[in-house]
């Protein structure tokens, strides 16, 4: 232990409501996903992996998510 003395309490900054809203929502969907996580975690544990027949190749995947950023994005004239 430090003979030192514990550093004072920073006052804290107050969100406005929209902020602290925004901050809430934020953490409900990623509390939403770690529970999916969890879940397929859950889901492995206890049924093992499944086959590599019933599984999406990574590359589909990665190309469906780039098809639906391209999607998002605004069009370049």
């Amino acid at each position: 232990m430090s003979d030192q003395p514990a550093p004072a309490e920073t006052a804290r900054q107050e969100l406005g409501p929209r902020t602290a809203d925004a901050i809430r929502a934020y953490a409900a969907r990623t509390r939403a996903d770690a529970d999916q996580y969890a879940a397929v975690l859950e889901d492995i544990a206890t049924n093992g992996l499944p086959s590599v027949e019933d599984c999406t190749p990574w590359e589909e995947l990665r190309e469906a998510q780039l098809a639906r950023l391209a999607a998002q994005r605004p069009a370049v004239a």
